[in-house]
């Protein structure tokens, strides 16, 4: 009698723990990795970002130079901004953290160290990225 009692209890178990079916009226449909693409065809998900000068999808935390911001508060996230310098290096691409519009900035070479363009310059002997004439962002550079 106990061993009926306990084969039914399993029984009851393993039925509950059933899958349940779906209808026909399911319409939501899983997104699958990869398939976050922008308008360029980047895949943000694998860390692509679309790049002006390169004209193609890159990585720019594996092509660009990392910025550390300077002003870091406390139990806050590093956040970093990079650069990426044409093959002439007659200009910069800028990405920064807090772009919302997601593109990209170009600073045209000034003179021998440094790239502007509007609020943005950026000292590549110093490696300082100003805005608005404020220090905001640094490279480790000695």
């Amino acid at each position: 009698m106990k061993k009926l009692t306990l084969l039914t209890i399993c029984l009851l178990v393993l039925s509950s723990c059933e899958k349940p079916k779906t209808t026909e009226n399911t319409t939501k449909k899983e997104k699958q990795v990869g398939s976050d693409k922008d308008d360029h065809g980047c895949i943000a998900s694998a860390g692509q970002t679309w790049s002006e000068l390169e004209q193609d999808c890159i990585q720019v935390f594996n092509k660009g130079f990392r910025l550390n911001p300077i002003e870091v508060k406390k139990d806050e996230a590093v956040i970093s901004a990079f650069v990426l310098s044409s093959d002439d290096q007659s200009k910069l691409e800028l990405f920064l953290p807090d772009n919302t519009e997601h593109h990209t900035i170009i600073l045209n070479k000034a003179d021998k160290d440094t790239y502007q363009n509007g609020r943005y310059k950026y000292d590549s002997d110093k490696s300082i990225l100003y805005v608005d004439g404020v220090e905001k962002y640094k490279g480790n550079v000695e």
